[in-house]
């Protein structure tokens, strides 16, 4: 009996010990990172001709789920990818809405905003890049994403739906290439923005001069075919689990013209994104310390901090580097840009193709609420630019790590 007792105990263990690995592996397919590709709307493009239209209701991941990862690329009709020096991405943007189940009507939607910084009807996107895409990770490490579809936070009567927006220029042809990309207004030949209103007194470029069906400026005789072009993008999910902590979205802009309001509840902070700017060349502002540098910096507060998981930024053409310190000079994140030097895809030469990232190890970094922190950025000002951006993506969890 004893005997029998002790065999049955041992092919116990060892069918125990058979079935873990695969009961690992069965549990761990159960919340795999799924992946998939959709692609926009068709949208055509002719020589100097520009696209900046908005998608509603696009295809993407349903239900109560957490993204790990977004990106895309401008592609032609046969899926090849579209090089910078002819279709240039100005930027692409994904935004979350919430939509009437019984009026399919998007001012009827409500726009959910990400967590900040910037008000208004600018910069609450959830996912959003430019000329860099191909070569700037988004992945969010484990265990973190960012929650989506949670079914308590939709308000009733409504569904959650998403909105993309690309914005996009064709190149091919044109009498100044980089003052076409840059948006200069005199390229454009545009007087107003695109609600026909007049343009801000002394502005020189940027979107108010490049907005949907604007026109840049041909080389005498050139021609040139229209052509079908698509965003493909690329989201990566996992549904969702206890044990995946969720992130908030800030994004900060250098350009943030913010101020203290009193209200019923005492101080508050409003803050006023103008989201781009000019660069002066040298020749203006004068050479400093000879590196021809166009630095700036701009303190910003943190009604809410949190642990820092990941950060990049974004900068246009001529951008070095922008850089989130704390007030006491401790660099929290640093994000450099990263230009092509060839002809193919994706090393386009002088063209940004890429953001580096921070990754900082999970409980390493924390901002406290209330934080001031200083937002530097760095420009090459060895020749003018028109429309420059300087934002910063900051991904920031509650809890270091699960529990």
């Amino acid at each position: 009996m004893m005997y029998c007792c002790h065999g049955w105990l041992r092919w116990l263990a060892i069918l125990l010990a058979l079935s873990i690995p695969q009961l690992q592996a069965f549990l761990g397919k159960e919340n795999e990172i799924k992946t998939a590709v959709f692609l926009s709307p068709k949208f055509e493009l002719g020589p100097g001709s520009v696209e900046n239209k908005y998608y509603y209701d696009i295809d993407f991941p349903r239900g109560h789920v957490f993204l790990k990862s977004f990106n895309g690329e401008v592609i032609d009709d046969a899926g090849n990818p579209v090089p910078l020096y002819e279709t240039y991405l100005h930027h692409w943007l994904v935004a979350r809405i919430y939509q009437n189940k019984s009026v399919n009507i998007p001012n009827q939607d409500i726009f959910v905003r990400n967590s900040g910084l910037c008000q208004y009807n600018f910069l609450g996107q959830y996912f959003g890049l430019g000329s860099e895409t191909r070569k700037t990770s988004t992945y969010i490490p484990d265990p973190y994403g960012i929650e989506i579809g949670n079914p308590k936070e939709i308000p009733e009567g409504f569904e959650e739906k998403w909105m993309l927006n690309v914005h996009a220029i064709d190149t091919r042809g044109v009498e100044d290439r980089w003052g076409c990309t840059e948006c200069r207004c005199n390229l454009y030949n545009v007087t107003v923005d695109e609600f026909g209103g007049p343009l801000p007194p002394g502005y020189r470029g940027g979107l108010d001069c490049c907005y949907d069906h604007t026109q840049c400026k041909l080389r005498q005789g050139f021609k040139g075919a229209k052509r079908s072009l698509y965003l493909r993008y690329t989201v990566k999910w996992v549904d969702w689990d206890i044990h995946i902590l969720p992130l908030k979205i800030y994004i900060l802009d250098f350009t943030d013209n913010w101020k203290r309001i009193s209200n019923s509840t005492g101080l508050d902070v409003e803050h006023d994104c103008r989201i781009e700017y000019d660069v002066e060349p040298c020749s203006v502002n004068g050479d400093v310390d000879g590196k021809c540098v166009d630095s700036k910096k701009l303190s910003l507060i943190m009604p809410y901090g949190g642990y820092v998981i990941y950060g990049v930024a974004h900068q246009h053409a001529g951008g070095i580097i922008s850089t989130l310190y704390r007030e006491d000079g401790q660099v929290i994140c640093s994000s450099n840009a990263l230009y092509g030097d060839g002809e193919e895809v994706g090393n386009e030469a002088g063209y940004v193709v890429g953001m580096s990232t921070c990754y900082p190890k999970p409980g390493s970094i924390k901002i406290a609420n209330g934080e001031t922190l200083i937002l530097e950025a760095n420009y090459s000002s060895t020749q003018f630019h028109t429309g420059v951006m300087s934002l910063f993506y900051l991904l920031v969890a509650d809890q270091a790590e699960a529990l």
